[in-house]
């Protein structure tokens, strides 16, 4: 109907050759609109203020707030009456604008980090040049190559390619791939290339295409809470269930003492409004309990922490897909490694080849005229493999020859243009029949060509130990084919395994005439005729040493798991200060012909395992988390890798030389495939975990301290020291401020020198326990002796007696909550003020909390209940306040000094080692 492929080309005016004009791009995003997808708005601040404000326990406070007013104004008249109604909503407006800030920068700051997931790059042909562009600048008429691992940017027509296989489950939910061919050429757009190549024409983009139309139909994908966010979930349960019996208790207490109170006075029938003010302010005091107690800090504290840790670590070149996976990397007690760019920099050039029967040294310029006469028998043939067994492209711009391809092929490219090849005239030369892309099971890559003199010629290259065993000649000195002997075919593989040892990969480069009563474009697996063996520098990145160092020292076991020869993994391996004297290395067809029994058996000696599948990786991963309880992160570029990713606990997918399916799968991308940023990810890992930790401390001896202080002042005098204002206010303190000052820290050395936290440990240490009962006691005796005897011990007397010694125990309260935020910086050591000074979010929380607290007591006095304090008491209470931190060290150092403190640690060897 449309003329085939050609006329579909004419319709949309392009070219096969040239692809779309840059000049026309504008215009064809005009007509046939962008390659983009609705996506939901994101959220105004208004919003997060509405949504703050849909808090139960606020609601009650704002009602209460309300009546005190009106029954405040009509007791004691205007403005007098307001001023505890109105002290009460001020502070429920700064708890809501606060709470809202916070919430609405988290969801900026996970827009930009979706924004990264979904940058994806496709190779296109374009006025005449193979370029890569984002998918989002795609256009209707552009020309796309697609190969293994690839996500299909669009809707579109197959044009050529080679055993294309599709995977659809993403639209139809079929498991089973489709096969994709002149025939049944339909491309759709988020399907995924599982295996082969091709060229693709793009017929429709954006919303037009059945994926875009799909999204329409469906919401936008929440983020599942992460493992510890449910664990704070019933941690906040508990507290909160807790908190909600002191508060029904407290109310109670003074409830019926006041009730009491009336009928010793015989004023049980004589009520007035400001018997009913009275019993308003006390259940304002009792829903306040309810909101101290109730810890919405503690998944503020673990989502701000997750989302300053990613944006970290997306400067740090990491970006992280989904939340969980940033606090799992802390627990992570082995990682799985590739080795190719990963430990090494993925900048490969051949550095020694084998051919004519010796091998030679290749240095750059310096060696081509010694090559291209020692190698003069075979440089033909050797360039026919190399241009014409490639998917790769070299291209000419603004007069500098460049490279589109992987950086095994680049390297190989560049060799035959070393020697004086011509890419375009080679490729010209012949038709290529049929090619077989190179996968992780196969191991090789093939391609089928016509015979310049009749027939067909395959050309094969990969793996030394598969392509070898395929040869069954070779090239000799002449550049004559002769049968390889036994003998020779040890000689190449000690060759091959001298360049191993040199830390080469090596690959092995064979062709086979076809004449043309065979089978019409098959490609055999045998007899073929060895043309060489290439040895592949790619050397160790930078720092990885040290790297894995620190690792060790972490406690996180490093295993490297490659596809090359098991020589060269052993010599990287070695370099990089994997391997050890009594660490094992073996080839994966070893591993993956044991049993169960000897599998577990050796796994733990495992340090390199070589001429790996990924199903022997899938397995080995497995076989550590069910068997031996491990935190595993698994690196992978392949889309065979995608099962092991997702077995993992976390995946590590390579943003350069991963395919999207391998991004697809992981759980974390790292950008610049280098292995120091998966240490940095485990370290920033650790540092959520731990800062978590430190806010549930500091937020629990507030609890504790607030429920009971209230409560007891209130079974034994009748009264709360501590009113709803001043409680909303360290609602304040402790929450959205500590959270943020707490949560934000960023790493310390020490964190990677211990040994990571175990899959089934208990978030609240014995330490944590510790500092807390230990502060709390601390706090509540200090406390105690001013509700009850501060008038006597400070001299006070007057008529403003109380609502003095009400104000200094406030203002002890909240410093004592300064110092010890202090305190918390650290839950083992006792020097808590290193880096302290380099953390300007730490110290703007508590420099803001200071100078707030000193303008409430001083300025806000009507609203908070309180009165300006002489500078001695001021003194008085930062001094209270301060003691706490020398609490900290005694609780700190409890092996030399108290060992009834020591006796909380028993169970741990690492505490007692600090000690």
């Amino acid at each position: 109907m449309h003329g085939g492929i050609h006329g579909i080309l004419r319709k949309v005016s392009v070219s096969l050759d040239e692809g779309v004009k840059d000049s026309n791009i504008p215009i064809r995003q005009n007509v046939y609109g962008l390659n983009r997808y609705t996506e939901k708005p994101p959220g105004t601040f208004f919003m997060f203020v509405w949504e703050a404000l849909q808090d139960l326990t606020l609601i009650i406070l704002m009602v209460c707030a309300v009546v005190s007013i009106g029954v405040g104004i009509a007791t004691e008249g205007w403005p007098k009456g307001m001023d505890d109604g109105v002290g009460i909503l001020i502070s429920i407006v700064l708890v809501v604008v606060v709470t809202a800030i916070s919430d609405y920068r988290q969801a900026l700051q996970f827009k930009d980090l979706d924004r990264e997931k979904k940058k994806i790059f496709v190779q296109v042909t374009r006025d005449k040049k193979r370029q890569k562009v984002s998918i989002y600048d795609l256009v209707v008429g552009d020309i796309v190559h697609l190969s293994i691992g690839d996500q299909v940017p669009a809707d579109g027509f197959f044009i050529s390619g080679y055993s294309l296989l599709i995977d659809e489950s993403s639209l139809s939910g079929e498991s089973e791939p489709v096969n994709v061919y002149e025939e049944k050429p339909f491309l759709l757009s988020g399907t995924k290339v599982q295996d082969g190549s091709g060229i693709m024409l793009v017929t429709t983009v954006g919303m037009r295409t059945k994926w875009g139309k799909l999204m329409t139909a469906l919401s936008e994908e929440e983020e599942d809470e992460t493992p510890l966010q449910v664990k704070l979930n019933g941690v906040a349960i508990i507290i909160g269930k807790i908190g909600l019996t002191f508060a029904v208790l407290t109310f109670s207490v003074l409830a019926v003492r006041f009730l009491v109170e009336k009928i010793l006075n015989n004023e049980i029938t004589d009520w007035s409004s400001t018997d009913a003010v009275i019993l308003l302010n006390y259940f304002a005091i009792a829903v306040t309990i309810i909101v101290v107690a109730v810890p919405e800090g503690l998944l503020l504290a673990a989502t701000l922490s997750l989302a300053f840790a990613m944006k970290k670590l997306m400067n740090d070149r990491a970006l992280v897909r989904h939340l969980s996976a940033c606090e799992t990397m802390g627990s992570a007690s082995c990682i799985c490694t590739d080795k190719t760019g990963t430990l090494t920099t993925n900048h490969m050039v051949v550095n020694k080849i084998w051919i004519c029967g010796k091998p030679l040294d290749v240095k750059g310029n310096e060696s081509k005229e010694i090559l291209s006469s020692e190698i003069s028998g075979a440089s033909s043939i050797l360039l026919q493999v190399i241009f014409q067994n490639t998917s790769s492209e070299v291209v000419m711009e603004d007069g500098k020859t460049s490279i589109l391809g992987t950086p095994t092929e680049l390297a190989l490219l560049e060799f035959g243009l070393l020697l004086g090849g011509d890419f375009d005239a080679v490729r010209r030369e012949v038709n290529i029949h049929k090619v077989e892309p190179f996968n992780f099971v196969r191991k090789k890559m093939s391609v089928l060509v016509d015979h310049p003199h009749g027939g067909k010629r395959a050309f094969c290259k990969g793996a030394s130990e598969i392509v070898l065993r395929m040869c069954n000649k070779f090239i000799d000195f002449n550049g004559e084919s002769v049968i390889l002997s036994l003998e020779q075919v040890k000689n190449i593989t000690d060759v091959i395994n001298s360049f191993a040892s040199e830390a080469l990969r090596t690959l092995c480069l064979a062709f086979k005439n076809i004449d043309d009563s065979s089978i019409e474009n098959e490609i055999p697996d045998d007899g073929y005729t060895l043309i060489a063996v290439v040895g592949i520098k790619d050397p160790v990145r930078p720092g990885v040493k040290d790297a894995v160092q620190t690792c060790l020292a972490a406690g996180i076991t490093v295993r490297m798991v490659t596809g090359d020869n098991l020589n060269t993994a052993k010599a990287i391996a070695k370099e990089c200060g994997i391997l050890t004297e009594d660490g094992l290395a073996i080839e994966g067809q070893e591993f993956h012909n044991m049993s169960p029994e000897q599998k577990k058996a050796v796994i733990p000696r495992i340090q390199v395992m070589a001429q790996s599948l990924p199903l022997d990786k899938h397995t080995l991963v497995k076989t550590l988390r069910d068997e031996f309880g491990e935190v595993v992160a698994v690196t992978g570029d392949g889309t065979n890798d995608a099962p092991a990713l997702h077995e993992a606990d976390i995946g590590l997918a390579m943003g350069i030389a991963g395919t999207e399916v391998a991004k697809e799968s992981a759980d974390v991308i790292i950008l610049d495939d280098n292995f120091k940023t998966i240490v940095n990810v485990a370290r920033w890992g650790r540092s959520v975990y731990v800062n978590i930790q430190k806010f549930v401390q500091f937020q629990l001896t507030v609890n504790v301290v607030a429920l009971i202080i209230n409560f007891v002042s209130a079974c034994v005098s009748g009264s709360a020291p501590l009113t709803a204002v001043q409680l909303l206010w360290v609602n304040m303190i402790m929450d959205p401020l500590g959270a943020l000052a707490l949560a934000t820290e960023p790493p310390n050395d020490g964190l990677m020198k211990r040994p990571p936290v175990g899959r089934d440990s208990s978030f609240i240490t014995k330490a944590m326990w510790r500092n807390i009962i230990g502060q709390s006691i601390y706090q509540l005796i200090v406390l105690g002796v001013l509700n009850f005897y501060g008038k006597q011990l400070l001299g006070l007397s007057g008529s403003d007696a109380t609502e003095v010694l009400d104000t200094v125990i406030f203002n002890a309260f909240v410093f004592c909550q300064v110092f010890n935020e202090i305190n918390s910086r650290d839950i083992e050591k006792k020097n808590i003020f290193v880096g302290m000074f380099d953390s300007r979010v730490f110290l703007g929380v508590v420099v803001c909390t200071v100078a707030f607290q000193v303008i409430i007591v001083e300025f806000l006095g009507a609203f908070a209940s309180t009165v300006p304090l002489s500078w001695q008491l001021w003194l008085l209470c930062i001094l209270l306040g301060s003691v706490s931190m020398l609490v900290a060290v005694v609780l700190k150092n409890p092996c030399r000094r108290f060992r009834f403190v020591a006796n909380l640690d028993k169970g741990s060897e690492a505490d007692k080692k600090r000690c």
